[in-house]
């Protein structure tokens, strides 16, 4: 029996803003309990709905020095049981009395993140768990390995721990200066340099950085990351972050390991969001009853011959949505209507609002997430839009394959791992894609779609239930981090 620890800043069902969530919620549950006995660590946020709170059990509490600080932080325990897993809950109300889990002051979510990689090392003692490896995601608890192989190594009971950094999102590496990291964390004066934390990006050639993030991916024993056309990309400039030498280095400790979905939540014969449940068996028919409700809840001409688009997604640059704009007037022909779910960077919310007003009877856009509504649009739409610049691993495609809406994607990242191409010829395929970053090259393909979709309809309806038979349960994924922590 191996003891493994997640370190994460998010976890479904208590908080989540991203995949991140997704992946530490599902995946510990698949893995074989009587092989691992995995438990999870996340902080204590306040805006972690009641229904949750009202049952976490206290366990302890205890007072944790933390570099200069003139006094000792506070470190509260809490403990709950969610599906066969066990998860702790590190109280701070300094830290994590908040309405979101992160908020606009990098320099305060850099120091709070400190305290909770120290801490999440600090409380083991206490639970009197030992884990044989401890798995962190993404920069938020990137100094968890610095911390294991500096102050905390002096302690017999943390002696001989292994790590496992997983990078979801490269993007983010939570970077600050030199002299924040040194008053908070009371790390050797040795781990600041070039080969370890310290991190100078372009555009802040004037001063010296530290970089959480690439700490974890110094000290850790393994890295991975969330498919294996990213491990791959990340390699390069282009999408290496400034962290792309680094990684080159440590190629031979790097895996890519594409993420599952929870199949249980994301089910159409059992989803309670969703108006008209259906299987491979009947998805014809009933995607479009799904489809006309939709219509007629969101204002748009209730006629099952359009075919809709789907767009779910944080509106950002990442996403692609620049070659939208530069070619939706293309996109949303008298035959189409598009639905846009989400929030992101002003333009592009304004964009589609824009687009919205002036062809309310073609695009529907809803500036806002809503999990119920964007289930209900996966169980209509025919086709889903992910035209991402990067795409580490993603989500939205895994999800529209199991709900039978062909993923339209441009062949980065898992995208490409996930989405394999139409071929007319040899009937097969799973959805579209396009390969350079082109907003005329994306527009190809998106009326080519349009053109299987209108004219070539029993191929289409195959490739939906191609789609739909695809298997990115957490199932195959779980074996892969299986074989990992044995190796390891």
């Amino acid at each position: 029996m191996k003891n493994i620890l997640f370190v994460a800043s998010e976890s479904t069902p208590f908080i989540k803003t991203g995949g991140l969530a997704d992946v530490v919620g599902s995946l510990p549950k698949e893995l074989d309990p009587k092989k691992f006995d995995v438990r999870v660590v996340i902080p204590n946020y306040s805006c972690i709905k009641e229904q949750f709170r009202k049952d976490f059990h206290y366990v302890a509490n205890f007072y944790m020095d933390m570099g200069k600080h003139p006094l000792n932080e506070y470190v509260g325990i809490f403990e709950y049981q969610y599906q066969g897993i066990t998860f702790y809950f590190i109280d701070n109300e300094k830290y994590f009395k908040a309405d979101t889990p992160y908020s606009n002051n990098t320099r305060f979510d850099i120091e709070k993140f400190i305290y909770f990689s120290k801490a999440s090392l600090a409380i083991l003692p206490v639970i009197k768990f030992r884990p044989d490896i401890i798995h962190c995601h993404d920069w938020q608890a990137g100094l968890v390995p610095v911390y294991l192989n500096t102050l905390f190594q002096g302690n017999p009971f943390f002696q001989g721990i292994k790590t496992i950094m997983t990078i979801h999102n490269l993007r983010f590496q939570g970077v600050w200066d030199i002299e924040h990291f040194k008053y908070h964390t009371g790390l050797p004066e040795y781990v600041y340099a070039p080969d370890k934390i310290e991190f100078t990006p372009q555009n802040y050639w004037y001063k010296k950085n530290a970089n959480m993030l690439k700490g974890g991916m110094v000290y850790a024993n393994m890295i991975t990351t969330v498919s294996n056309t990213y491990a791959g990309e990340i390699q390069s400039s282009y999408y290496g972050e400034g962290l792309d030498g680094l990684i080159r280095a440590r190629n031979n400790s790097l895996c890519g390991i594409v993420n599952g979905i929870d199949y249980d939540t994301f089910n159409p014969a059992t989803d309670k969001d969703i108006y008209e449940n259906y299987s491979v068996r009947n998805v014809t028919k009933k995607k479009i009853e799904n489809k006309k409700k939709l219509q007629a809840e969101l204002g748009l001409p209730v006629d099952e011959g359009k075919m809709m688009f789907a767009i779910i997604s944080r509106l950002t640059d990442q996403k692609g949505l620049d070659l939208i704009n530069c070619v939706m007037d293309g996109i949303i022909d008298p035959n189409v209507q598009l639905v846009v779910i989400g929030t992101g960077q002003s333009e592009y919310e304004q964009m589609f609002r824009h687009y919205a007003w002036c062809n309310h009877e073609r695009v529907s856009a809803n500036i806002f997430y809503s999990d119920q509504l964007a289930h209900k649009l996966y169980a209509s739409a025919d086709a889903m839009l992910v035209p991402s610049k990067f795409e580490p691993c993603g989500l939205t495609q895994l999800i529209s394959l199991r709900y039978g809406t062909v993923p339209i994607v441009r062949e980065t990242g898992g995208l490409k791992d996930t989405v394999q191409p139409y071929n007319e010829y040899e009937g097969t395929g799973t959805g579209f894609s396009f390969s350079n970053y082109n907003a005329h090259e994306m527009l190809n393909v998106i009326n080519y779609a349009k053109h299987i979709y209108f004219n070539r309809r029993d191929e289409w309806d195959k490739m939906v239930k191609r789609g739909m038979k695809a298997d990115f349960s957490w199932k195959e994924s779980a074996k892969k981090y299986e074989e990992l922590y044995n190796r390891i």
